[in-house]
């Protein structure tokens, strides 16, 4: 479509074609009877060439107009399957598009000038078809109506894909490649923003599918944190998973069905015991007099902790709710586990103490508390005994109760949220029922098994309950990627490799309601650890939000290097984008007429006229928030390899054959359809009708492409081509003489 002239002009009538047509029967006739346009046979023929070689040239050219109007109104169709998206071993496939560069600007304009809106309109035929689907309904004739809504390439008037939006913005550019970034730059993290239903989640099982599938190092971790749940992004990691051979490596997490899910504590694995209270008291308040209570909390959850684990036990959530409730019981289990070490009497010692104690003897400030912590007390203040663990529960203990009990209070509510129901079970697995088949599981283990982990929060049953747990979980990998990053991820076994730091790839579906304060050390940092964020958010206001900062907001969008944006509803957003891209020159086309008359009585000349194209240029943005709101469905505008703009449409998936989920993932697969009604299936309507596959041939499966391919050897099959080719030929040719 590249043009020398200062304006391309490419929504006008394919005007070529008419001197294709004359050519042509020049040609046939320089063959047929030279004789009638006085030529010698052999000159006929050489005549007869030039003719065929000047009218394809110009039939080329007319195809190129018609092909480009077409596409203004209906985009061919870009359908693969998951077996056909191609994995590289240093790319990531994103869809098919473009690099959006000046002309696009130049054509986009173009199309919005009145001239042009006559070649970007449905045609008469399509708009009468249309209009007589509701009276033939009514008359009962749905016979009829369905065959004017009838999908297929023969239907001249077959409806328009639902997506909305503007396909002008797709078609400013006909010639689509595939549109690859580099996964050295993953690193950097991705963003990824769209509002709901327009294909981020589809987006997303694109992304998911290569991941699980790359194989470097034995695999690459894959984490999906989905806080609505979505049964199909579910699905198409556990059949990906099974293709990979790496089922044994699969898990699922999922609050809302706690009979199934596998189980995961989120304290109970630690590199100092002093991160068990960061985790927890990291998703309290910090703002205003609240941070003194949270420094209160971290305390004492802490005191616990380090109780607990001295005693020999793994710290869990119920475990922790119980020591902070009842915190007597554990001075004294404690004070029965180590004062005996010290002094073989000092138990006797203690009960003698007890037995004496009543009302009138007890301090003020210990009034409340058990006789035998009183005693624990009393014996501690005769006898100096360095244990600061023993140390840390008597200053606990010596506070008034009732003043102990309002400065744990903010703890009390979190601590509740992450233990109530059957919330519990998985959340503080018992590791001595051995009946329990459900498997547990931490991150250090999925990063060393290179495992494929999905884990469903249930936010739309309880939100609270799901922010915590998604807040546990941020605040557990930090501490497992900080731990990395010293010792690397097999530290503790032997033959450890400090430096084995395998690929972590963390997506997280519907970012704004994870986010926290434990999150931005995780982007900040995490890279040096191996973990490279995907991160799915609806708008800029949503984090703004959630962080109640927009400092703290614009730090986080900060460290996000590769944004994709799908379409948005909110223009801050859709500046998000647009403010980094510069300014570009376009041309304009200004009709110039003028007329005067002559006051020289004398001269034959009345008046003189002129007329003529003036070309103009003024300077415009690259791209306009609107643009960026008017983004059909499954298309979007990226910023990658260091803010190089693309246009981009992902693909929709192709129906085929796919593996059997087991008996307890598929009842959580439909009970999930039932329940959480999203709208990012939005390609239901779109997609190509179901293929039947033979699966009874004893031939091979198709051969995925290969996996350390180039970008330009990894395309899409060649039948897929040609099923776009085939329908822009039809299309085209019911539009060649259609100017309407």
């Amino acid at each position: 479509m590249a043009s020398s002239h200062p304006i391309e002009a490419n929504l006008r009538p394919a005007v070529e074609i008419y001197t294709a047509y004359a050519c042509g029967l020049c040609a046939f006739a320089c063959v047929v009877s030279p004789w009638m346009l006085a030529l010698a046979p052999s000159v006929g023929y050489g005549m007869a060439a030039a003719f065929g070689v000047f009218g394809g040239h110009r039939f080329i050219q007319a195809w190129r107009i018609v092909r480009y109007r077409r596409g203004m109104r209906r985009l061919p169709r870009f359908a693969v399957s998951s077996r056909q998206i191609p994995v590289s071993k240093r790319y990531l496939w994103i869809g098919r598009g473009f690099e959006w560069q000046v002309q696009h600007t130049r054509r986009l304009y173009e199309s919005q000038q009145p001239e042009a809106q006559q070649f970007l309109r449905p045609s008469r035929m399509y708009r009468t078809a249309r209009a007589l689907e509701a009276p033939l309904e009514r008359r009962h004739l749905t016979w009829f109506v369905d065959a004017l809504r009838a999908d297929t390439i023969f239907n001249p008037v077959r409806p328009l894909p639902p997506v909305g939006g503007n396909p002008v913005l797709h078609a400013v550019e006909p010639n689509e490649t595939d549109i690859y970034m580099p996964l050295a730059d993953r690193g950097g993290h991705t963003l990824v923003q769209g509002t709901t239903g327009v294909g981020k989640t589809r987006l997303a099982e694109v992304f998911v599918t290569q991941d699980i599938r790359r194989q470097i190092h034995g695999g690459e971790v894959v984490i999906v944190i989905d806080p609505k749940g979505d049964a199909d992004l579910m699905k198409r990691m556990y059949v990906e998973a099974q293709r990979a051979g790496r089922l044994d490596a699969f898990r699922v997490f999922h609050l809302g069905y706690p009979e199934v899910s596998a189980r995961y504590n989120a304290v109970g694995r630690f590199g100092r015991i002093s991160e068990v209270a960061t985790r927890l008291s990291g998703q309290l308040s910090g703002e205003g007099n609240s941070a003194a209570f949270r420094e209160f909390a971290w305390r004492f959850v802490n005191i616990v902790a380090r109780a607990r684990h001295a005693l020999g036990y793994r710290p869990t959530y119920e475990q922790i709710l119980a020591d902070v409730v009842a915190i007597d019981e554990l001075m004294i289990e404690y004070g029965r586990h180590a004062l005996p070490a010290v002094d073989e009497t000092a138990w006797q010692q203690i009960i003698e103490i007890e037995g004496g104690l009543n009302e009138k003897k007890v301090p003020r400030n210990m009034q409340g508390r058990n006789y035998r912590v009183v005693a624990i007390e009393i014996y501690l203040q005769r006898n100096k005994v360095a244990d600061p663990v023993l140390a840390g529960l008597r200053s606990a203990v010596r506070y008034d109760k009732t003043y102990f009990d309002k400065i744990v209070a903010s703890l009390l509510p979190l601590l509740e949220k992450l233990t109530t129901g059957k919330t519990a079970e998985l959340l503080s697995p018992d590791y001595n029922d051995i009946d329990d088949e459900r498997p547990i599981f931490d991150w250090r283990q999925v990063i060393r098994q290179r495992g494929v982990v999905y884990v469903g929060l249930d936010a739309l049953s309880d939100f609270e309950v799901a922010q915590a747990v998604g807040n546990s979980m941020f605040a557990d990998l930090v501490s497992v990627a900080g731990d990395i990053y010293k010792r690397g991820v097999d530290d503790g076994l032997p033959g450890a490799d400090p430096d084995s730091k395998p690929t972590i790839n963390l997506h997280c579906d519907e970012f704004n309601e994870l986010i926290g304060d434990e999150f931005i050390p995780l982007m900040n940092k995490g890279r040096g650890a191996g973990i490279q964020i995907t991160a799915y958010t609806q708008t800029l206001s949503d984090i703004e939000a959630r962080l109640g900062n927009a400092p703290k907001a614009r730090q986080v969008i900060g460290n996000f290097n590769n944004v994709i944006m799908l379409r948005v509803r909110e223009e801050t957003t859709a500046q998000l984008l647009t403010r980094q891209l510069h300014q570009v020159m376009v041309s304009q086309r200004m009709l110039v007429s003028m007329a005067s008359d002559n006051s020289d009585v004398d001269t034959d000349t009345d008046f003189s006229s002129s007329g003529g194209d003036r070309v103009s240029t003024q300077q415009v943005p690259m791209l306009e928030p609107s643009d960026i709101i008017r983004l059909p469905k499954g298309q979007a505008f990226a910023l990658l390899d260091g803010g190089t703009p693309f246009k981009i449409r992902m693909p929709l998936p192709k129906a085929e054959d796919s593996a059997e989920l087991p008996a307890d993932l598929s009842e959580i697969a439909e009970r999930m359809r039932a329940r959480y009604q999203t709208a990012d299936h939005w390609w239901a309507d779109v997609a190509p009708p179901p293929i039947t596959i033979d699966n009874t041939s004893s031939g091979p499966a198709p051969a995925p492409a290969a996996a350390d391919s180039p970008p330009e050897v990894a395309r899409p099959a060649a039948s897929q081509v040609s099923a776009w080719a085939g329908d822009d030929i039809h299309d085209a040719a019911l539009d060649i003489d259609d100017e309407d």
